[in-house]
């Protein structure tokens, strides 16, 4: 019989020189290496990983701020999270056991069920499927399904962190294809978008972080496909995510050391419960589909 850890029952996927963890609380990437570097942080499977590393965030992304939102004239209440802000974070999957659908030697997929409840009373069924390439990478993809009778408000994101072989991102050569930036408040609640130039952070073309934090949603990209990337000068090693999403939140993990960069594909800036903004309303039987990928490579 497999063993149960902290963060539930672990995958091992393989394709070419690409490897990765999967572990089914959170529905969550553990780790994953090109070559034998780490293209994310990563977390063993017996420790509770620390600033959300890896989890899928449904049926909200970021937060809601005050815990509190209003749909269709009722107000509803959801559990804060991170007191500090008075807000509440990622939603209501982070740690929850999802169950292994399916799993084979390059790709799994996870299943749950967002069971209604007094703060979101919407009855979603969720999966999430991970799947290695050899010249791919990794194909990520999440989906939800409104299996109940009312339309019901929605967003969704993935909460990996980016590392260029564990090193410090202070070094890292960072590119993200923004022309907006969300200006918060003290509790991280979003006050207004404007151009990333009014707060001095402006990747679109690539430059080295430095010193500078991060912890901003990101809009104005590019239609369709765009790339985040990191990149080392000394090695060569980049690691590149690409999604198609109008929001990305990337956060320099000040708090944990700084060896990765969180890149989120968001279908929906912070508080957008309360704004509006970008919300994905899942009418009754209706499915929402976001994928994302990850990439690694080694300059010769």
């Amino acid at each position: 019989m497999p063993t149960r850890h902290a963060s539930g029952y672990e995958i091992f996927l393989s394709s070419g020189e690409y490897e990765a963890r999967i572990v089914t609380v959170g529905a969550g990437l553990a780790s994953l290496t090109y070559a034998g570097r780490d293209l994310v942080v990563a977390h063993d499977a017996d420790e509770i990983p620390e600033g959300y590393l890896g989890k899928t965030l449904m049926p909200w992304p970021n937060r809601i701020a005050g815990g509190t939102y209003t749909w269709e004239d009722i107000t509803y209440t959801v559990d804060v999270n991170e007191p500090a802000t008075g807000s509440a974070l990622h939603g209501l999957m982070t740690w929850v056991d999802w169950t292994i659908i399916h799993a084979d030697s390059d790709s799994a997929t996870l299943g749950a069920f967002i069971a209604p409840r007094y703060g979101y009373p919407w009855p979603i069924e969720a999966w999430v499927t991970y799947a290695l390439s050899a010249c791919r990478g990794l194909t990520v993809t999440l989906v939800a399904k409104n299996v109940g009778s009312t339309p019901a408000p929605y967003g969704v994101s993935s909460h990996p962190y980016l590392s260029l072989d564990g090193k410090k991102n202070d070094g890292y050569e960072v590119t993200i294809p923004a022309s907006e930036i969300i200006q918060v408040d003290q509790n991280m609640a979003p006050v207004e978008t404007v151009p990333v130039d009014d707060l001095e952070r402006d990747f679109r073309t690539p430059r080295l972080l430095g010193s500078q934090s991060v912890d901003h949603a990101f809009t104005g990209l590019p239609e369709g496909e765009w790339t985040v990337q990191l990149r080392d000068p000394e090695t060569g090693l980049t690691v590149q995510l690409k999604a198609d999403t109008p929001w990305v939140q990337a956060f320099t993990a000040d708090s944990m050391g700084r060896t990765g960069i969180a890149v989120e594909p968001m279908t929906c800036p912070p508080n957008a419960f309360n704004s509006g903004k970008d919300l994905i309303v899942l009418a009754p039987g209706q499915s929402h589909t976001m994928t994302f990928t990850i990439i690694g490579s080694i300059e010769s």
